[in-house]
C-alpha cells in the first residue's frame, strides 16, 4: 500500500527527474571521458596493435558503471520518497483522526530530531494551544450563559409580575429603574468583552505615546479614595516623583483602576491598599497589594481567563472581566504581570519597559 503511493506520488516524480538530469551529465561525462581515453590511446600508439579488446574493457566497465549508477538512484529515490510519503501520510492520517474524533490526537514522533520530527512538534504544539482556545471557548460561553442567566431571570420576573399586577405608578417606575439597571449591567458585559477583543488584536497602538505612569496611579488612588473610605479601607500610594512609560493613557488608567477596585472590594473591610510605583532596574513597576484573603497558587494561573470568578467572589459585584482586562493591556504594552503573596493578602505587579529618555 505504501509502495503503491510512494510510486504514485509527486516526490517521486520530482526525484525521477532529477534522477534524469543527473544521468545525462553522469552519460555526458562518461562520453568524454571514452572517447577522449580512446583519442589518447591513439595518439599515443597510433594504428599499431588491435585496440577491439581494450576499447571492449573500457565499454564494459562504463555500462557497468552506467548500470549500477542507475540502480543506486532508483534506490535511492524510492527510499528517499517512501520515507517522506510515510511521514505525511502519517500526519494525513492523524489529520482525519482530529476531523473524526476531535482534538485530542497528535501526531507521532520518531526521535530522530530530523525536520519531520521538527514539523510533526510543530504541528503538535499547534494542535494544543488550538485546543486551549477550544476550551476557553467553550469555558467563556458556559460563563456566558451562567452571568446572563441571572440578570435575565430577575427581568422576566419583574415584568411577568407587572404584566399580572394593578397598574401603579411608584411600583412601574421601580421596576423599570430595577430592569434598566439589569439592561446596563448585561449590555457593560458585552462591552467589557468587546473592548477586551478591541485589546488583543493590537487596534489601539496609534493613542501610545510617553507617559508618567505616576501620574496615572495618583489620578486612580484620587479617584477610588471615596469607595475605599465606604468600606474603611486605607487607600495610599508611594510613588517616585516621576515614572516614565510609553503606551495608552486610557487603557492604562483602566488597568490600574480595575487592579484597585479588586483590591478594595476582595481585600479585608478595614484594612489596607498600597499602590506602588517605581522606576527600578530600566523598567517602570506598579504594584497593589491588599491584605485580604489573597488567591490561592493554584488558581493564579486561571483568574486572567475571562468571566473566572474565584469561589468566594460569586456572591460580589463583578462578571470575571476586570482581570481579563488588565492582562490584555499588560499584553499590548509588553508588560509583564505577575501575583505574590503579600502575607496576608495579594500583590499584582505590572513590569513595563520604561520610556526611552533620548
Amino acid at each position: 500500500m505504501l509502495l503503491a503511493k510512494t510510486l504514485r506520488s509527486s516526490t517521486f516524480r520530482l526525484a525521477l527527474i532529477a534522477i534524469a538530469a543527473f544521468g545525462l551529465i553522469v552519460a555526458a561525462i562518461m562520453a568524454y571521458v571514452y572517447f577522449g581515453t580512446l583519442a589518447y590511446v591513439k595518439s599515443r600508439l597510433g594504428t599499431v596493435g588491435d585496440h577491439d579488446g581494450f576499447t571492449g574493457m573500457i565499454e564494459l566497465a562504463m555500462a557497468a558503471v552506467a548500470v549500477l549508477l542507475l540502480v543506486l538512484a532508483g534506490l535511492a529515490a524510492v527510499l528517499v520518497t517512501r520515507r517522506t510519503v510515510g511521514r505525511i501520510e502519517q500526519i494525513n492520517a492523524t489529520s482525519r483522526a482530529i476531523m473524526l474524533a476531535g482534538l485530542d490526537q497528535r501526531i507521532p514522533l520518531r526521535g530522530s530530531n530530523d525536520e519531520w520530527d521538527r514539523v510533526a512538534e510543530n504541528l503538535n504544539q499547534m494542535l494544543d494551544r488550538i485546543e486551549t482556545l477550544m476550551g476557553e471557548v467553550k469555558q467563556v460561553s458556559d460563563n456566558v450563559a451562567h452571568d446572563l442567566r441571572t440578570p435575565l431571570t430577575r427581568m422576566r420576573g419583574r415584568l411577568e409580575k407587572a404584566y399580572h399586577a394593578p397598574r401603579n405608578s411608584e411600583a412601574d417606575a421601580a421596576l423599570i429603574g430595577d430592569t434598566i439597571a439589569d439592561l446596563d449591567a448585561v449590555l457593560g458585559m458585552f462591552a467589557s468583552i468587546t473592548r477586551i477583543s478591541e485589546i488583543e488584536t493590537r487596534a489601539r497602538t496609534g493613542a501610545f505615546r510617553a507617559l508618567d505612569l505616576a501620574e496615572i496611579a495618583g489620578e486612580v488612588v484620587e479617584l477610588y479614595d471615596a469607595a475605599a473610605e465606604q468600606v474603611a479601607t486605607k487607600l495610599s500610594l508611594a510613588s517616585d516623583r516621576e515614572v516614565p512609560v510609553t503606551g495608552d493613557r486610557d487603557l492604562l488608567f483602566d488597568a490600574i483602576a480595575n487592579l484597585v477596585d479588586n483590591a478594595i472590594k476582595h481585600g479585608r473591610k478595614g484594612g489596607q491598599v498600597t499602590v506602588t510605583c517605581r522606576s527600578a532596574d530600566g523598567c517602570a513597576v506598579i504594584a497593589i497589594a491588599d491584605d485580604g484573603p489573597g488567591i490561592p497558587t493554584g488558581e493564579r494561573d486561571h483568574v486572567f481567563k475571562r468571566f473566572y470568578r474565584l469561589e468566594q467572589s460569586r456572591y460580589t459585584p463583578g462578571n470575571g472581566l476586570g482581570l481579563s482586562l488588565v492582562a490584555a493591556v499588560a499584553r499590548l504594552h509588553g508588560a509583564e504581570i505577575a501575583l505574590h503573596d503579600n502575607v496576608p493578602g495579594l500583590t499584582v505587579r505590572l513590569s513595563f519597559k520604561a520610556a526611552s529618555t533620548t
